[in-house]
């Protein structure tokens, strides 16, 4: 199966069959689950976790429940990429979306993957 961009024109016919104040209402009406906390955020956990596997780690879904929500301990390094992925879209739900915004996102989901000088060659790319 061959890569296929959606044609633009496609937009115009959903926001004329969309309207855009019941799509608000309903996303503003969003709760996260009743497994969450003020401290834990089991969406942001479940997108964490899921956005790692695609990257090749092997953490499973419940086990980082486990440490995340109980802080039950695991072996050194296993939860790192997925701490950061979680930190990243933590971070990114409350940063207003410009330049910084982005470097920062982008340092914090790299810590455990990129080495530090990498990650500031990448800053100083973003900031031209």
């Amino acid at each position: 199966m061959e890569l296929q961009i959606i044609p633009t024109d496609l937009l115009v016919t959903f926001k004329i069959q969309t309207d855009e104040h019941a799509l608000s209402a309903a996303f503003e009406a969003l709760v996260d689950a009743e497994l969450s906390t003020s401290g834990f955020s089991f969406y942001t956990s479940v997108a964490s976790v899921y956005s790692s596997k695609i990257e090749g780690e092997e953490i499973q879904l419940d086990s980082y429940i486990k440490y995340k929500r109980f802080g039950i301990r695991f072996q050194p390094g296993y939860t790192h990429r997925v701490d950061d992925l979680y930190d990243t879209y933590q971070y990114a739900q409350s940063a207003p979306f410009d330049r910084t915004t982005l470097v920062d996102a982008h340092k914090l989901s790299a810590r455990h993957i990129l080495p530090t000088s990498w990650i500031r060659i990448l800053k100083s790319s973003y900031c031209k």
